[in-house]
C-alpha cells in the first residue's frame, strides 16, 4: 500500500459525521440489519442487539429535539439580554457624564468612577 493509499484511508477514517447524518446513519443500519436479521443472527447480531440500536436511536433524536428547543430558548435570552445590557450602558453613560459635571472630582470614586479627568 503506497503512502497516499495509507493517508486517503485515513482522512476517510477521521472524517467527521454531523449528528444528523449519524443518526441517519444509525437508522439505515437498523432497516437493513432488520431485513436480514437471519443471516446476521449467525454473526451474533439478534433482534435484541437491533431493538437496543433502535431504542439509542430514538433517545438520540428526542434529546436532540429538546437540546434544539432549548438552544432558541438560550438565543431568546440572550437576546433579551443584550437589549437590556445596552440600555443600561446608555444609562450608566449618561449618567456618568452628568456626575462628573455636577460632582467634584475628589467625590467621583464614591460613585465607581476611577477617571482622571
Amino acid at each position: 500500500m503506497s503512502e497516499t493509499e495509507t493517508t486517503s484511508t485515513t482522512k476517510e477514517r477521521t472524517v467527521r459525521k454531523s449528528q444528523a447524518e449519524t443518526v441517519k446513519f444509525a437508522k439505515l443500519m437498523v432497516a437493513g440489519m432488520q431485513a436480514h436479521i437471519a443471516e446476521l443472527t449467525k454473526r451474533g447480531i439478534d433482534e435484541a442487539f437491533i431493538t437496543g440500536v433502535q431504542t439509542n436511536v430514538n433517545s438520540l433524536e428526542k434529546l436532540d429535539a429538546e437540546q434544539e428547543a432549548m438552544k432558541a430558548t438560550v438565543k431568546a435570552k440572550t437576546e433579551e439580554f443584550n437589549g437590556i445590557y445596552s440600555d443600561v450602558l446608555k444609562v450608566i453613560g449618561e449618567a456618568k457624564k452628568l456626575i462628573k459635571l455636577t460632582i467634584p472630582q475628589s467625590g467621583w470614586i464614591e460613585f465607581g468612577i476611577t477617571d482622571k479627568r
